[in-house]
């Protein structure tokens, strides 16, 4: 594929270092119009070997048409990650990588656990954390600085979703540290992620910390992507499953294994815990990269940040603005089932199908003036969330969650200001923000 300057280096795309300053979008503007469903070859890099390659779809039209065809374009046949998975036979028994009508039956069990006092419950409990998080932020002092990407940020899915799950609010940062090293596994700062050392902690948590994997002679942690590399999360899903059937709560998974399918059936121990791994790690990660991408695009936009603080009834729309413009779950992958032809290109049955939620955020022929920041864009139909079958089922809580804080945030200061520069995680599947200084003046 080339360019009216010559072949494009599509390296940057597939290189986790890449975006530890931002991605490429320059490079992704410039496939979008010229290749929209372009090859990309999987050199070695980092120490992981060579991949086969895959094709990357660019357009917010053929997206949708991948995510929303299963038939077409799997998820179980080769999972979702870009990288082909260590123990594929594993991660096909997450309803993430599975296709109807298992994906059918698991999410239909799932939908059902959330009910609507189940919501409502949730939903007061994340209005009274944001306060909580916000107060302990000023401190009812005048001004202050923090990083609020760990200080603030993170602690708030992590509340909601020990509430979701039903986990002790004392044991959930072991939740961090397992996000970290399953979505940071290619950062060395997150890889080895030990914050949580068991101090006021549970049982379950002292358990599960007896057998958390430690780093080899070269200071290597086993793939987290395998379930031998997450045996400390598995054995506290266990034990939480068992107390849960013991003495069920009003908790989401509580009422999950409580369940009936319609042929009767419960859902087991193993689905349960692959539910739980999926909740504990993407159910925080979206979110907790979310927030302070989302804090970021106002402080880098000081207008659109003001006029959130003077019209409340602009942070719906900022919220979604925000998850389309910082975009924190960056690809998806799905594999071919059958030959078939896409954007130009001709693609054959068992190939890796990635679509880039980054770039489908900011197509021309959706958004207008995409790369702008526009807390007043509607219509604003962002895939940040997904699309098709796998929409995510935490959208309407990611919301409640960004609305909530941002809203505390903006209600109680004055003056928000960047306190340096922001890490950035090295990763080429999630967005993420490693800190993010900030300085703020109270209302």
């Amino acid at each position: 594929m080339t360019s009216t300057t010559g072949p494009l280096d599509l390296v940057p795309l597939v290189d986790p270092a890449t975006y530890e300053s931002g991605p490429p979008f320059e490079l992704l503007g410039e496939l979008r119009r010229t290749a929209p469903v372009v090859r990309v070859e999987e050199p070695a890099l980092h120490g992981q070997p060579a991949g086969p390659g895959f094709w990357l779809v660019l357009r917010h039209a053929d997206v949708e048409q991948v995510l929303r065809d299963p038939a077409t374009f799997s998820s179980w046949l080769g999972a979702t990650q870009v990288r082909d998975a260590a123990d594929l036979e594993w991660v096909r028994r997450m309803m993430l990588n599975m296709d109807p009508p298992d994906h059918s039956r698991l999410r239909r069990l799932l939908s059902r656990s959330f009910t609507p006092r189940a919501v409502a419950a949730l939903t007061a409990s994340i209005e009274a954390t944001a306060v909580r998080l916000v107060d302990r932020l000023t401190a009812g002092a005048a001004a202050g600085s923090c990083d609020f990407a760990k200080d603030v940020a993170a602690d708030l899915p992590l509340l909601t979703l020990a509430d979701v799950l039903g986990v002790p609010a004392e044991d959930r940062w072991l939740l961090f540290d397992w996000s970290n090293r399953v979505i940071g596994w290619q950062d060395p700062d997150y890889a080895v992620s030990a914050a949580f050392d068991g101090t006021g902690g549970t049982a379950m948590a002292r358990e599960a910390l007896a057998v958390r994997p430690r780093p080899d002679a070269a200071g290597r942690m086993p793939d987290p992507r395998t379930r031998a590399g997450m045996p400390d999360l598995y054995r506290y899903a266990g034990l939480l499953a068992e107390e849960k059937r013991r003495a069920p709560g009003g908790d989401v998974m509580s009422v999950l294994l409580a369940q009936m399918d319609d042929t009767g059936g419960r859902v087991s121990d193993a689905e349960f815990e692959n539910m739980f791994w999926l909740f504990a790690v993407a159910g925080n990660e979206t979110l907790r990269n979310g927030l302070p991408g989302g804090l970021l695009a106002l402080l880098q936009h000081p207008d659109q940040l003001a006029a959130v603080r003077a019209d409340p009834s602009l942070l719906p729309g900022a919220v979604d603005e925000m998850l389309r413009w910082w975009t924190p779950v960056m690809v998806f992958r799905r594999t071919a089932t059958t030959d078939v032809r896409l954007g130009g290109a001709d693609i054959a049955a068992g190939d890796k199908v990635v679509v880039s939620f980054t770039s489908a955020n900011r197509d021309e022929a959706v958004f207008a003036d995409p790369d702008r920041f526009d807390v007043r864009r509607a219509p604003n139909p962002h895939l940040s969330f997904g699309h098709g079958p796998h929409f995510c089922l935490g959208a309407q809580l990611a919301r409640v969650q960004m609305r909530a804080l941002f809203g505390e945030l903006l209600r109680r200061t004055s003056d928000l200001q960047p306190d340096g520069p922001p890490a950035l995680l090295r990763s080429n599947f999630q967005r993420g923000v490693k800190r993010l200084p900030i300085r703020w003046t109270a209302a």
